[in-house]
């Protein structure tokens, strides 16, 4: 009697889970479809402005500005008239050397200061931390004209060095950020590297760099994009130059100014576009080579909370 009440309990709670567990499938389905709709959407709100972009790069000047996705007359020949309408490769040349330089210095001066942090103790130290955080409260308008008297005695402006010279003594933000990174290395590989006679560059170079290389990339993605980017320090620093020494953001600038029909252009804005997305490419392909490094690197600063 007893095993066919428990036989009976048994087959009681295997009809209600089932009762329980058989609703739950379509909401499940639903909720599922509901995401992957709401990704999708999101995904082609983000692609509209470059679908945009390659749309108006493919279309005659008097259909530039009329927000169709697929060009009414295709003119491809744009690509290949733009090089004679704009001094693009300069652009591209000079971007790529201010923009690799600054990446790589602020980099490696950022890292060498972030691994002083971390791994050396010494009096002060916290509150020279604090003094080099502080300095990210500051907004960028206030050094503005402080920055541009030192170069301008110096004799710099109007060349490039101002706009990657800055970062030899690094950046607050790239310091927190290896620091961060630094901090969660094992302290005991560098005690025994110590006890194994290397100093502290050694201890660098030979443990922390290796170690920390997803870090490393994301501060040189970051700062990269900073610097391919930077219109204000071109605008203060080359204006004065002539064209073939602009930037791609102050080149694409100026080249908005020249087509403009309020200053005697015709309106030619396709070539603008067709700019605008070819320098947009390097940025694609150095987060695509670079993204393994990037995700990798985020998810090991999120663990560490």
């Amino acid at each position: 009697m007893t095993a066919e009440v428990a036989g009976a309990s048994a087959a009681a709670v295997s009809v209600v889970r089932v009762r329980r567990a058989g609703p739950r499938r379509p909401s499940r389905g639903v909720g599922r479809a509901l995401r992957w709709v709401a990704l999708i959407a999101l995904t082609l709100l983000f692609l509209y402005p470059l679908a945009w972009l390659v749309a108006a790069s493919l279309k005659p000047r008097g259909e530039v500005f009329d927000n169709a996705l697929w060009p009414k007359t295709f003119r491809p020949q744009n690509y290949v008239e733009v090089w004679d309408q704009l001094p693009l490769l300069s652009w591209v040349a000079n971007s790529l050397y201010i923009a690799v330089l600054a990446a790589v210095l602020v980099a490696l001066t950022s890292s060498l200061v972030a691994f002083g942090f971390a791994f050396f103790r010494f009096p002060g130290r916290n509150v020279l931390f604090g003094l080099v955080l502080t300095t990210m409260m500051l907004p960028g308008a206030v050094t503005l004209v402080p920055q541009y008297l030192i170069w301008n005695q110096l004799g710099l402006v109007g060349t490039s060095v101002p706009l990657w010279g800055a970062n030899l003594f690094g950046s607050a933000f790239y310091i927190f950020l290896q620091r961060q990174f630094y901090l969660g290395l094992p302290r005991e590989l560098f005690d025994a590297a110590r006890m194994d006679g290397l100093g502290p560059f050694g201890l660098f170079r030979r443990i922390a760099m290796p170690l920390s290389i997803p870090s490393f990339v994301i501060v040189l993605l970051f700062e990269f994009q900073a610097s391919w980017n930077n219109l204000q320090a071109s605008l203060i620093y080359l204006n004065g130059g002539s064209a073939s020494g602009y930037t791609v953001p102050l080149g694409i600038a100026s080249a908005m100014s020249k087509y403009s029909p309020t200053n005697g252009g015709h309106g030619d804005y396709q070539y603008v576009m067709v700019a605008a997305l070819l320098v947009t490419l390097p940025m694609l392909v150095l987060f695509a080579f670079g993204q393994r490094y990037f995700v990798e690197g985020i998810a090991t600063q999120a663990r560490k909370g």
